[in-house]
């Protein structure tokens, strides 16, 4: 019996999800019956990700298919999609995983060029990707649409300062496309991750002085680990959500409450 879970038959693209959060969504998803798209830069990660899924799930419903991209360009992403589409059909879900923050340390110090893969990253590809898949999502008439933000985007930083201005603008990005396509039944929801053992988090977790500093006044004295992450997007790429939309779901360990 189906479930308000149930994604069979349903088309994910979930971007940066070969390793990390992204990774762990893509696997719950699939787990789920869709069929996710996993993508990131790295054609031979996303070939070994899609095809452990692939095995993990190959007498049940669900899937993954690799189609790597660069989504730092419009081009790229345009290219994603179209590929997607060609390849395996049309999407019902996007998931906006990927991001980059090649700057740590003072705003007074950030070069331009740092602050602009930023924002093209963080942002603009998030936008690009939107604007491929809505079309389409309006003649359905359905479908879902999640950006992985941050509670960095939720205040200020002293060493994060762009980043967290990306996640901030990702927020708002959400709430103009779920009011502007809520008409259409297209909903857009945001998921604001705290700290998370993942690569990408490295430099916040490494360190035993960082982290205790860290999570010493959080309510669950711990950091996340990717896989907290995925139910959230089942909930949110299913029917399960069918009455929620411009909002921005806060999974951090109860930091952002303190």
């Amino acid at each position: 019996m189906k479930t308000i879970f149930d994604l069979t038959g349903k088309i994910a693209v979930i971007t940066g999800s070969s390793k990390g959060i992204g990774r762990a969504m893509a696997e719950e998803v699939a787990r789920h019956g869709a069929t996710v798209i996993i993508s990131s830069r790295k054609a031979d990660m996303c070939e070994r990700v899609a095809a452990e899924i692939n095995q993990e799930l190959s007498n049940q419903a669900g899937g993954a298919v690799a189609i790597p991209a660069n989504i730092s360009s419009k081009e790229s992403v345009e290219e994603l999609i179209y590929k997607v589409k060609k390849e395996v059909g049309h999407i019902d879900i996007l998931i906006c995983n990927a991001a980059v923050n090649p700057a740590y340390g003072s705003m007074s110090r950030l070069e331009d060029s740092a602050f602009r893969k930023i924002l093209d990253v963080n942002i603009m590809s998030n936008h690009w990707l939107s604007q491929a898949v809505i079309p389409e999502m309006k003649e359905k008439r359905e479908g879902t649409i999640i950006v992985v933000s941050s509670i960095g985007g939720l205040r200020g930083h002293e060493k994060l300062g762009a980043y967290c201005i990306s996640k901030a603008a990702d927020l708002q990005l959400v709430r103009n496309l779920a009011l502007e396509f809520g008409p259409y039944n297209i909903r857009v929801n945001a998921i604001s991750p705290g700290l998370v053992k993942t690569d990408f988090a490295k430099a916040l977790w490494e360190d035993p002085d960082v982290l205790e500093k860290r999570t010493k006044f959080d309510p669950l004295r711990r950091i996340g680990l990717p896989e907290e992450l995925a139910g959230i997007a089942v909930y949110l790429s299913s029917s399960a959500s069918s009455f929620t939309t411009g909002q921005n779901f806060i999974i951090d360990g109860g930091s952002t409450i303190v």
